[in-house]
């Protein structure tokens, strides 16, 4: 049995303030790449190009990178290092960048008081299991499933990433999204590009400009507008995706709780970086508006935007 979620977007982009007054003369207006990234439709935009070849050898620098993170990251490329992980409960010499973003999902675990939990997979994959069977999970279903789960369940250093139970499994949908928008971000700078515009699920814009972002509802409504500038923002809206439609079941799921159905149907998050905002826009979906603030408190620069 395979089950896929495919992202959905909640957060649309005007770029028309991407165009730089400073640029040379002789430099592209704006360049825009368009494709996918972690299964979802991405962009990006950069301001200032000197030429239609730099522009060629750029973005075939970021498809590049794109390809070695999803082999890292997707839950979908039997290849990929997260997938290794899952299958054997175990995976050697993992990647610098798994481990980076496993470190920051320990502080967000802790910060959000278990809520974000990237080892619910087990957990989702019953739910899932069940829903396509056509029937409700059952209280013993989900008891077993939950004996895999748990952050202190897995352990992690730069030899080896491992489950203690062997029943474990890992998700970074919650977060994978805003760090790869983050590393092609990083990737730009380190070719030059100061003005920059990322779209990988989540959104960046770096530089002197700042960018118009609507926050929508799944079914397409415009909730707010805000400016966004030298930072990220990222959405999550829970029943975007549905797992079990019947008993209105969407993909966040709270492993704490009995009755995992999240607490708010949509929340957008800017912060400092787009893993950040991921992670926390995620978790603030299943938590207490009290405890929606002292997790933010944590995070300096982290803004709760729109939580409905």
């Amino acid at each position: 049995m395979t089950t896929k979620v495919t992202r959905r977007r909640f957060l649309t982009i005007s770029a028309a303030s991407m165009s730089c007054a400073a640029m040379p003369a002789q430099a592209l207006e704006n360049v825009t790449w368009i494709g996918r990234a972690m299964g979802a439709e991405a962009s990006l935009t950069l301001a200032g190009v000197p030429s239609n070849a730099q522009a060629r050898l750029t973005f075939r620098a970021v498809e590049r990178d794109l390809a070695r993170l999803e082999r890292i990251f997707s839950l979908y490329d039997s290849g990929s290092q997260i997938v290794q992980l899952n299958s054997a409960g175990i995976l050697k010499a993992p990647a610098p960048e798994l481990l980076e973003v496993l470190n920051l999902c320990g502080v967000l675990n802790a910060a959000s008081m278990g809520a974000f939990d990237p080892t619910l997979q087990p957990l989702w994959l019953a739910y899932a299991k069940a829903a396509t069977q056509g029937r409700v999970l059952s209280q013993d279903e989900r008891d077993a499933a939950c004996a895999g789960v748990g952050w202190g369940n897995l352990q992690f250093d730069a030899d080896q990433v491992r489950f203690d139970d062997p029943n474990g499994g890992l998700t970074l949908n919650g977060i994978a999204q805003g760090y790869v928008t983050d590393q092609i971000a990083k990737l730009l700078r380190r070719r030059g590009f100061r003005d920059i515009l990322v779209d990988m699920g989540e959104i960046a814009v770096l530089g002197k400009l700042p960018s118009q972002v609507g926050i929508v509802t799944p079914g397409g409504d415009l909730v707010d507008r805000i400016t966004l500038q030298n930072g990220a923002i990222a959405t999550s809206a829970p029943m975007g995706t549905m797992l079990d439609p019947e008993i209105g079941l969407g993909h966040i799921l709270d492993a704490r709780d009995d009755k995992p159905r999240p607490k708010r149907k949509l929340v957008s998050v800017s912060a400092r970086t787009a893993a950040v905002a991921d992670g926390l826009s995620t978790a603030f979906c299943l938590m207490a508006r009290n405890d929606i603030q002292s997790c933010l408190a944590q995070f300096p620069g982290a803004k709760l935007e729109v939580s409905i």
